[in-house]
């Protein structure tokens, strides 16, 4: 039989966060072979260096509007690391409550956004058309609903800000979150206005958000068995629950850990390094973030992101919503994980296997929200009025930190390396870079990358499958210099 082969390109990957590019190369209907590119290069790395420690809080935060509250807190917590402090229960606690806020904003921003659209057709109005036609298959009353449900969701997303910045000071971009805690005085309006606003949340998220997935789930059963990627799962953690200077032995409400071969093992940091064989870099290769740089060569060979390859000990890792569920579940470390990743499955009659594809990827990041949305609450209930919030601390002449949180897109690395009182050195290695990164010094796709490996595309001129399988993985890649790269393709598409 003839082999015939396709390139397919999409350029830009709109509906997410950032400047995404995906080659795929097709034989007989099947991808063989698959390319996530970061088309984008920000250099805040450059900019950082030289400046107060103290600025870090808040410039990190601006990689992203979506998720600046993961940022603020992994910056914080490196400097916290450099200086040897740690926050009080106060601040910590108000920490977890914008974080957990800032979570639910952005998965229902995720799913009813960026991705639904995927499953369901919008209106026939700008700016949801033009658009490509993909396999809808949803009945129209449900379509209407779900339609109805992307409106509502606008106003949600609005509560959830709002609950953030009750505590931040402003969304996006916290102006409370400080080493050594949180510049904020809690009051009593603080606890109750949370409250009345966690409320509104909670029952957008059991009656509208929840049962909606799993609508889609049950209608789209065929993308629990593509999409599967590497398997391999990382998490840093998220929610500090005691006051533990060593990150790796500081509990967590989601615990930090790895799952490879299906076996759950625990996390060293200086087993995570960077490649950059296909990224547009000139700096060391396969080097500890730690002791990594950011050397920009737009014109390097053989590269095609500008994204980075981060390992851990030279193992392709995905992280996100699915490796914190999927370790909470496999570990039984949380209780209420369990029972509800066994209640939705049971629903849908799949087994745990179903969480590794594109509709195990969005079941995971409901199940995370649900749990997240009910933990709140006890978090708001902890606060102390009357107890301090901050520790003091002195930026040391020299130090350095490191700081592991999860972003609701995944595991989430700053570094900074402090020399004479300024930052002479800011790592900061994002979800997106593990997840999209390209492939590494040993050939290794990313996961991202081998998600799409094996993957059927009936229509080459129209391969919605390769859309929702990236858009599954929430790619959130910051806005800053566009760098563009010349050439002819094949076939090149835009979804809208």
């Amino acid at each position: 039989m003839e082999t015939v082969r396709t390139r397919i390109v999409i350029d830009p990957m709109t509906r997410i966060e950032g400047h995404l590019k995906i080659e795929a190369l097709v034989d007989n209907k099947r991808v063989v072979e698959a390319k996530a590119e970061g088309t984008l290069y920000r250099g805040f790395e450059q900019i950082l260096v030289g400046r107060n420690p103290l600025d870090a809080v808040q410039i990190t935060q601006r990689f992203c509007g979506v998720c600046p509250i993961p940022h603020a807190i992994a910056s914080a917590q490196a400097l916290e690391n450099a200086f040897g402090i740690m926050p009080p229960p106060n601040g910590r606690i108000i920490r977890n409550i914008m974080q957990g806020a800032n979570y639910i904003q952005s998965h229902i921003l995720h799913f009813y956004h960026l991705a639904s659209l995927d499953f369901f057709r919008g209106p026939d109005v700008p700016p949801f058309i033009p658009r490509y036609e993909a396999d809808y298959r949803v009945p129209k009353t449900v379509h209407d609903t779900l339609l109805n449900h992307y409106i509502q969701a606008y106003q949600i997303r609005l509560k959830a800000h709002e609950l953030c910045a009750i505590w931040a000071g402003k969304m996006p971009h916290a102006a409370s979150i400080v080493p050594g805690g949180v510049s904020i005085i809690p009051r009593l309006d603080n606890i109750t206005t949370s409250l009345w606003r966690l409320t509104e949340l909670t029952d957008f998220i059991n009656n509208v958000y929840y049962p909606d997935v799993v609508t889609i789930a049950e209608i789209y059963r065929d993308y629990f068995q593509i999409g599967a990627g590497c398997k391999n799962l990382l998490s840093f953690g998220l929610f500090d629950l005691d006051d533990e200077s060593d990150v790796t032995k500081r509990k967590r409400f989601f615990p930090m850990g790895r799952m490879a071969n299906g076996k759950v093992g625990s996390v060293d940091p200086k087993k995570i390094t960077e490649d950059v064989k296909a990224s547009w870099y000139s700096s060391a290769s396969h080097v500890y973030p730690g002791n990594g740089e950011t050397i920009p060569s737009p014109t390097k060979a053989g590269a095609y992101s500008w994204l980075k390859s981060p390992r851990y000990d030279n193992q392709v890792y995905e992280v996100g919503p699915l490796a914190r569920i999927a370790m909470a579940y496999e570990t039984k470390s949380n209780p209420k994980v369990v029972q509800l990743v066994d209640d939705t499955l049971s629903k849908l009659q799949m087994g745990p296997e179903a969480l590794y594809s594109v509709m195990g990827r969005h079941l995971a990041r409901v199940v995370e929200c649900k749990i997240v949305a009910d933990e709140i609450s006890s978090m708001i209930m902890q606060v102390k009025l009357e107890e301090p919030v901050c520790t003091d601390h002195k930026i040391p002449d020299s130090a350095q930190g490191m700081g592991l949180w999860c972003a609701a897109r995944g595991a989430l690395g700053h570094w900074i390396d402090i020399k004479r009182g300024a930052i002479a050195r800011y790592q900061a290695v994002v979800p997106t870079t593990w997840n999209a990164s390209p492939k590494d010094d040993r050939s290794q796709p990313g996961p991202m990358e081998q998600a799409m490996i094996g993957t059927v595309v009936e229509d080459t001129e129209n391969p919605f499958a390769l859309a929702r399988i990236v858009r599954s993985f929430d790619p959130c890649i910051a806005c800053a210099i566009h760098i563009l790269e010349p050439g002819k393709s094949v076939k090149k598409f835009r979804f809208l």
